[in-house]
């Protein structure tokens, strides 16, 4: 764990919450994968109790993670990679991979892998006012509902959380159920959502590590204005390095073609 946030304490509580696009956060994600369509309609009678969720929530964030930039040291980002909008610790054995949009040759996500386990990762630009995840958790649940998946929202380890089953077909033909886990962090004015999937949606030790990455994540926001729920931009680092030979695959990984948005279960 890192023990980043403790100097900055009443800096970051002052700092306001988040908002993300809704397109990219939400709905249109349920739509282009059937894991992130699973995630959020359940809890709408619960949503009274949002505005002092967020501000509890806000307050442990800035100690236990994942950060704003405004809350980090600069030597405590030493043998971070550099994203643009994101800060990602490097750590043995995880890879990295840049989730890129086919059409915009964008980078839209992030994607930690170790093992069978991973998680995507992006990051919105939201309203100082406000948190995002509430309304964010069921516009996902709605879309994994209308796709015939079944969600459960519960408490975890960054708040409510939504787990999404979904229909699929499993390689030998059979039907079966794609598990994706998603959770939402709001912070000054920006929102970050992960979406955990292979074993860290359904193995406690897979999922606890992961969640343990997640937590290490920097986010930088940066002082421009931007609507909510747009993107925070995300570059391809210098040491990026495309996939060539699959024996010696590198931490940091760019496809090589089109988008590795990811893919549920």
């Amino acid at each position: 764990m890192l023990g980043f946030g403790r100097k900055k304490k009443d800096q970051a509580e002052q700092e306001p919450a988040v908002d993300e696009q809704k397109d990219a956060a939400g709905k249109d994600d349920a739509r282009k994968d059937p894991a992130a369509s699973q995630a959020g309609v359940s809890d709408a009678a619960g949503e009274a109790q949002a505005p002092s969720e967020t501000e509890e929530r806000t307050s442990q964030r800035a100690q236990t993670g994942p950060f704003d930039l405004a809350e980090v040291d600069a030597a405590d980002l030493e043998g971070f990679i550099d994203l643009g909008g994101l800060r990602i610790r490097r750590e043995p054995g995880v890879n990295v991979r840049l989730d890129v949009d086919q059409k915009s040759q964008r980078v839209v996500a992030v994607t930690l892998e170790e093992g069978q386990a991973s998680v995507q990762v992006q990051a919105f630009a939201a309203p100082k006012s406000r948190g995002l995840w509430p309304q964010i958790r069921t516009e996902l649940a709605e879309s994994v509902r209308s796709q015939q998946g079944m969600v459960d929202i519960t408490d975890g380890p960054f708040g409510r959380q939504v787990l999404a089953k979904i229909p699929a077909s499993l390689p030998d033909g059979q039907r079966g159920l794609r598990v994706a886990r998603f959770v939402g962090v709001d912070g000054p004015r920006w929102f970050l959502r992960g979406v955990f999937t292979g074993d860290a949606a359904v193995q406690e030790q897979a999922a606890a590590r992961m969640e343990e990455l997640f937590r290490g994540i920097v986010v930088v926001r940066g002082r421009e204005p931007m609507a909510p729920r747009d993107l925070l931009p995300l570059e391809v680092p210098a040491e990026a390095v495309r996939r060539t030979e699959p024996e010696e695959e590198p931490d940091l990984q760019v496809p090589q073609r089109g988008p590795e948005v990811t893919r549920i279960g």
